[in-house]
């Protein structure tokens, strides 16, 4: 997985000046941290479809059981139908992108609580235009805001997501096989695991399953909503602990029994939310090269991602 992976973002978060105001909201995780591994394909929805920055703010007003994207100032200038048709028009393009990350409280970007006025009042229910036409036409994709990103659980998932979603696509890409799915979906079982288990089994039943679908093609994609809406749920730290006990069962004949109380003493600090998760797998990952298992060394569980991206050092 050395390719960057292509993310699609809002072109505001990379600091350009594209807003309402002249101005941007660049988010120094995507800029700083995340672009040595990302190709950025950068999109503001409100320049494509003609508007000047700076520019009249819009906002989404409530019509019937409709929403329209109307100058906030006077209600007038509805850009709704031609919001609607480029995003339709672009997002058609985009099924090569493995995420996005979108503005908060846009409304042709944001992802959720994005205000929608009536008039009486204005309730945070809306999504944005272009941001909703993504999310429908690609519902296995992961698509997150800037202020979200700052949970670094929510971080995490992200990069996560974005990583594995890039493994299936080059997986795809190469040649499609069923022996090369269940070699794909093996490799995940730690990380599904530490996710969701109830939802673990299932998909290891729907992979168990796979011989009775005619078409590998429509297979393939039922497989991949499945696979990238189980990792969406946040790995919780009740999980991570059930995965890491897991492993050290792998290791209780070779590792002496104060090896193994210190192992099992590491694990209960994590779960305790004294140590990051970072500490048992990194003695994990010691007794794997100590110790060699073909199983546990293809666990992408062990390196989901970058390691210099720092994300497991807090929780």
């Amino acid at each position: 997985m050395s390719d960057k992976i292509p993310v699609g973002v809002s072109a505001c978060l990379l600091g350009e000046n594209v807003r309402f105001d002249g101005g941007h909201k660049r988010l120094p995780f995507a800029v700083d941290e995340l672009s040595p591994f990302v190709r950025f394909e950068a999109v503001c929805p409100e320049m494509a479809i003609g508007l000047p920055s700076p520019r009249p703010t819009l906002r989404l007003i409530k019509q019937g059981d409709d929403v329209a994207l109307v100058n906030s100032r006077d209600g007038e200038g509805d850009v709704t139908q031609k919001m609607r048709d480029f995003s339709k028009q672009k997002v058609a393009s985009l099924e090569h992108l493995c995420g996005y990350l979108v503005c908060a409280k846009s409304p042709s970007c944001g992802m959720e609580r994005v205000k929608v006025y009536t008039e009486h009042d204005a309730r945070k229910s809306g999504v944005g235009i272009f941001t909703q036409q993504l999310m429908a036409h690609m519902p296995w994709l992961p698509v997150e805001e800037d202020g979200r990103l700052y949970d670094p659980e929510l971080r995490e998932n992200f990069v996560e997501r974005i990583y594995a979603l890039h493994e299936f696509n080059q997986l795809w890409k190469s040649g499609l096989t069923r022996g090369a799915l269940v070699a794909f979906h093996s490799r995940y079982k730690l990380s599904l695991l530490a996710h969701s288990q109830p939802e673990y089994r299932e998909l290891g039943r729907f992979v168990a399953a796979m011989e009775q679908w005619e078409s590998l093609d429509e297979y393939a994609h039922e497989y991949r909503n499945r696979f990238m809406a189980l990792l969406k749920h946040k790995a919780s730290r009740r999980n991570h602990t059930n995965v890491l006990q897991h492993v050290q069962g792998y290791f209780r004949r070779q590792l002496t029994s104060s090896q193994r109380q210190e192992l099992a003493d590491l694990i209960l600090r994590y779960r305790q939310g004294t140590q990051p998760l970072l500490a048992p797998i990194t003695l994990l990952r010691h007794y794997l090269k100590e110790y060699p298992d073909s199983y546990l060394a293809g666990q992408r569980y062990f390196d989901p991602y970058p390691e210099v991206l720092r994300l497991r050092y807090g929780h």
